[in-house]
């Protein structure tokens, strides 16, 4: 089976935050690319293996994302701010249903997210929290490892349609919401003076 290439698995993934996943079949999303399915099953064996690729490329460009935005942050906070406005954008295109969809029909696409979660994304919080106490930007009391658990966990609220129906709210914007309450919760005087100094540059403003 050929590798299936970067340019052609954004496409896809841009058809699922577009149309979400469940309701998309092979036809739907050969149609879109301009492709045959024959040219699609080249790449993948079925929907779930597509699926799965899709979300194995997401995590991937997740991971350059917030390698980039960490290497250029001048401190913790900005760099806290920078990656909030990036994932915002980004939340703000997400199909209501794709996390019900992922959960309920493509476990093992699900896992990989989960993977991700737990294991990059958490170390990422980490970093970052150790950064900011290190800068004296966050709180020297803060236990770093209970809060860093404590803020994953709550990600995946940001996607609860119960809690937050898409008729009243947008993901992207609760996601900006969870994060300036983080940052809030765990900065120090120093962190929350920079902070709201940031927050009036129009470069480091969070915006969605």
């Amino acid at each position: 089976m050929e590798p299936m290439d970067k340019e052609l698995l954004d496409q896809v993934r841009k058809i699922f935050m577009r149309y979400g996943i469940k309701s998309v079949t092979m036809d739907d999303i050969a149609r879109e690319l301009k492709v045959s399915k024959k040219t699609l099953y080249k790449y993948v064996t079925d929907k779930p293996d597509l699926v799965m690729r899709v979300m194995e490329f997401e995590c991937e460009e997740d991971c350059l994302i917030m390698d980039e935005e960490s290497k250029k942050a001048i401190n913790a906070i900005d760099e806290l701010l920078s990656i909030t406005s990036h994932m915002g954008k980004k939340i703000k295109e997400i199909h209501p249903s794709i996390h019900f969809d992922l959960e309920k029909y493509y476990p093992e696409a699900w896992e990989v997210f989960h993977r991700h979660k737990r294991g990059r994304v958490y170390m990422d919080v980490l970093n970052n929290m150790k950064r900011g106490m290190k800068e004296g930007l966050y709180r020297q009391d803060l236990n770093a490892e209970i809060l860093t658990r404590i803020h994953i966990s709550r990600i995946d609220l940001v996607f609860d349609g119960e809690l937050f129906p898409p008729s009243l709210f947008d993901f992207g914007q609760v996601f900006v919401e969870m994060m300036t309450y983080h940052i809030h919760g765990i900065a120090s005087e120093k962190g929350i003076a920079y902070l709201n100094e940031a927050l009036k540059n129009t470069e480091n403003h969070i915006k969605i």
